[in-house]
């Protein structure tokens, strides 16, 4: 069987998260029904990771073993899908890797952007896209909040559960590693925050940006961050952003060079 790894996007607004589930309406329920109608079987698909509801993807990643009577080469495979995902969804690129290759396993880092809408009405073409907050808050105070977070940290305060975590989770399980948090202006009304580590939690990301927007809006410090991180003992925040702003953009597997 031929393991294949292909690249996706897609707009998660009208999904119920990536993961599949009872009920369906996720963005791996649709593709394994594109796939299925293409082979002729149903397939599995492994994914680089979980996206929650309402967050949108510029290159997830996901990989397949076709089966042996399949013979139809990647760039059939991304006309095949795309002709029956809805447009929402496109495979964007299709490789063929080792069968000892897992799109998840193999993941060594990724890198999530978070878009922040500061005009005071929010375009419709934005909705849904960005989070829009039309109210003050300093944009040098958020920079200052997202730098805590740099470094090899246990993020357990920052992150939401989902019931299957092991208890008591073993050593180094809620430790993770942000290599680059960085916050950059697009045009006059809009924010780019972009995050790049070794991996991220369960609504991590989210968690971070909403944590952050407190101390942009002065009601916590970076001192009081900065403690809710290197403290176990301190409490999980309550700031949640919502997902409308959160793209996941760039799986890195240095393996395959890609």
């Amino acid at each position: 069987m031929a393991r294949l790894l292909f690249t996706c996007a897609y707009d998660g607004a009208g999904f119920r998260g990536w993961q599949s589930q009872r009920g369906g309406e996720t963005l791996q329920d649709a593709i394994e029904s594109a796939v299925a109608a293409v082979v002729g079987q149903p397939l599995r698909i492994a994914a680089s990771g979980r996206t929650d509801a309402g967050v949108h993807a510029l290159a997830q990643h996901f990989h397949l073993d076709a089966p042996p009577t399949c013979r139809m080469t990647p760039q059939n495979w991304q006309a095949a899908l795309n002709a029956h995902l809805p447009p929402t969804i496109r495979i964007l690129a299709v490789v063929p890797v080792p069968g000892t290759f897992h799109a998840r396993f193999d993941a060594a880092g990724k890198v999530y952007e978070y878009l922040i809408c500061r005009e005071p009405v929010l375009s419709p073409f934005l909705r849904g896209r960005a989070w829009h907050i039309p109210h003050e808050f300093s944009t040098e105070a958020l920079e200052a909040a997202l730098h805590i977070y740099i470094g090899t940290h246990d993020f357990r305060r920052f992150a939401a559960s989902r019931g299957n975590e092991p208890q008591p989770p073993p050593p180094g399980f809620y430790e993770r590693t942000i290599y680059t948090c960085e916050l950059s202006q697009e045009g006059q009304g809009m924010l780019r925050l972009r995050f790049h580590g070794n991996g991220f939690m369960y609504r991590m990301v989210r968690m971070l940006v909403g944590t952050a927007h407190q101390v942009a809006r002065g009601r916590m410090s970076v001192p009081d961050l900065k403690k809710m991180l290197m403290e176990l003992d301190a409490p999980k925040t309550r700031f949640c952003a919502p997902p409308d702003g959160l793209y996941l953009t760039r799986v890195e597997y240095p393996l395959l060079n890609h």
